[in-house]
C-alpha cells in the first residue's frame, strides 16, 4: 500500500511539474501546440462563409499603413495593390506566436520567390535585435518589421498573434486572432487562388 501511495505521489508532481512548465515556459507551450496543429487542430478558415463576414470588416483605404525594417525603410501598403499581402502580428515571447512560426515560415519558403505574394512579419515589440536573434536561431529568412503608422483596428486590435491576408485588391480576404497551421494544404491553396483571381 505504501509503495502505491508513493508511486501516485511521484507520478501526481510530476504532472503538475509538466503543467507548470506548459504554463510559463513558452517554448514548451509552443511545441504543445504545434503537436496539436500535427494532428488538425488550428487549421485556418478560409471558406466562403468566413470571407463572406469580413466583407463589412474592410479598412477605408490602405495608403499611409506603414510598417518599417530594421535599416528604417518604410513600406506602405498602400503601394502594394495588386499583391497578396501575408501580415502577421508576432512576438518572441507569445507561445502561441512561436508555435505557428514553423509554419509560417514553410509558406513563406513557397512563395518568397513570388514577385505577387508579399511577408511581412510584425514584431509587436519591435525589437529587431530579439527577432532577428530569433529568425538567426531557427533558420528563418522571413522579414521582419515593426509598425510605423496608426494600424486600422481591422487589421490587429492588439491580440498576438494575429494573420491577416489582403487580396490583390487591397481587401481582407483571411483574418485569425490566435495561432493557426498555415502550411495546411488548404490555405497554400487559398493563397494561389487569391494569385489568381
Amino acid at each position: 500500500m505504501r509503495k502505491m501511495f508513493n508511486k501516485s505521489n511521484v507520478i501526481n508532481v510530476l504532472m503538475g511539474a509538466l503543467i507548470l512548465v506548459v504554463l510559463f515556459v513558452p517554448s514548451a507551450k509552443a511545441l504543445m501546440i504545434q503537436g496539436l496543429m500535427k494532428v488538425g487542430l488550428f487549421a485556418p478558415d478560409t471558406s466562403i462563409e468566413h470571407r463572406k463576414a469580413m466583407e463589412t470588416e474592410q479598412p477605408a483605404s490602405l495608403a499611409g499603413i506603414k510598417f518599417k525594417d530594421a535599416a528604417g525603410k518604410e513600406l506602405d501598403l498602400g503601394d502594394l495593390k495588386g499583391k497578396v499581402i501575408f501580415i502577421n502580428f508576432w512576438a518572441t515571447w507569445c507561445p502561441p506566436c512561436l508555435a505557428e512560426m514553423p509554419s509560417v515560415n514553410k509558406l513563406y519558403e513557397q512563395f518568397k520567390t513570388d514577385p505577387d505574394v508579399v511577408f511581412i512579419m510584425v514584431d509587436a515589440d519591435s525589437d529587431f535585435p530579439k527577432a532577428k536573434k530569433y529568425m538567426d536561431r531557427k533558420g528563418y529568412q522571413m522579414p521582419v518589421f515593426a509598425v510605423a503608422s496608426r494600424i486600422p483596428q481591422q487589421l490587429f486590435a492588439g491580440s498576438l498573434p494575429t494573420t491577416v491576408v489582403l487580396d490583390k485588391h487591397g481587401r481582407i480576404s483571411y483574418h485569425e486572432v490566435g495561432a493557426a497551421d498555415y502550411a495546411n494544404k488548404k490555405f497554400i491553396d487559398f493563397i494561389k487562388q487569391l494569385k489568381a483571381d
